[in-house]
């Protein structure tokens, strides 16, 4: 069964779940890799961490979903 991605999820799993979620979020200026391993916490804390909005990251969750629709299609 394939997991929705949440503003809840842990980065770690969001990273092992979604491996193109790295590069989304690094254009979005949110780093979720340190020395090749994932950050501790939420994509919400992660997300909050940079200054963004309740709205802003709601949409990063709604494009993460639709990244990882892509990702199960191919």
């Amino acid at each position: 069964m394939r997991k929705k991605i949440t503003k809840e999820i842990e980065i770690e799993d969001l990273v092992t779940q979604l491996p193109p979620a790295v590069t989304y979020l690094m254009e979005k200026g949110i780093r979720c890799l340190v020395c090749g391993e994932p950050i501790w916490g939420t994509l919400e804390n992660a997300a909050k961490e940079k200054g963004f909005s309740d709205s802003e990251i709601n949409t990063f969750v709604e494009e993460l979903n639709k990244l990882y629709i892509e990702k199960e299609k191919s």
